[in-house]
């Protein structure tokens, strides 16, 4: 069972949310209704994702986000927000969030993005998936080279980073390279590792800043949700 924490300061909404987990089979092993207690209690469960409100009291979503991915590096927080500003999706990405879902979201919709983060896609709210790659290409504009990215990467793991700078999840990159799932997954967790980076995200914007998102000469394009749509 996948272990979540549930981090929002409305009792009532935290109950709600906490009951379609526990419904759809996780393991809910944790609550918090503040920036400081969400913390202490992440150190004593370890959750794999941290289900996080931003407008929360004591730190803030932004501010907990940055302390849980400094303190675990193998922890995934889903930012559920009201908010579906702008500067507010990227606040949370660059702090390390692993994918960014509004509350009006369907209950089917969330407990899929739950699912997943654990398994480690970056899910976004259609609309802000290419809001976020936007505006990674736009800071690593100047500094692109289409040069390999690293020498130490195998020519399959090379691969997969150019489809994940693309904002394809991993079953479709299993799908347009005919591999399984978890063998993405595994390329994904060894490039993370060569490079010494954390999550997904900062994955993406490493592979934007190397140029290796092929956005020039790509046939396809990426849909707001982080999946494939093609050119007619």
């Amino acid at each position: 069972m996948i272990r979540v924490m549930v981090v929002d300061d409305h009792p009532m909404w935290r109950a709600a949310v906490v009951r379609d987990l526990d419904q759809a089979g996780f393991d809910v092993v944790a609550e918090a209704g503040a920036g400081d207690e969400a913390l202490r209690r992440a150190e004593a469960v370890r959750p794999e994702v941290v289900v996080l409100d931003l407008q929360i009291p004591v730190l803030g979503g932004v501010e907990v986000t940055r302390r849980l991915v400094e303190a675990d590096s193998g922890v995934r927080v889903l930012i559920l927000s009201a908010s579906g500003e702008q500067s507010d999706v990227l606040a949370a990405v660059k702090a390390g969030a692993a994918g960014y879902l509004v509350k009006s979201a369907s209950r089917e919709e969330f407990v899929d993005a739950v699912r997943r983060t654990a398994e480690g896609d970056a899910v976004f709210t259609p609309g802000l998936a290419g809001l976020v790659l936007g505006e990674f290409r736009r800071l690593s504009g100047a500094s692109r080279v289409a040069e390999p990215v690293a020498p130490q990467l195998t020519e399959r793991e090379t691969e997969v980073l150019r489809l994940v700078a693309k904002g394809l999840s991993y079953k479709d990159i299993a799908e347009r390279l005919v591999l399984s799932h978890r063998t993405i997954q595994n390329h994904v967790q060894n490039t993370l590792r060569k490079l010494q980076l954390h999550n997904r995200v900062e994955l993406v914007r490493y592979a934007l800043e190397s140029g290796l998102d092929g956005s020039d000469d790509d046939a396809g394009d990426t849909g707001a949700s982080g999946h494939v749509r093609h050119a007619p």
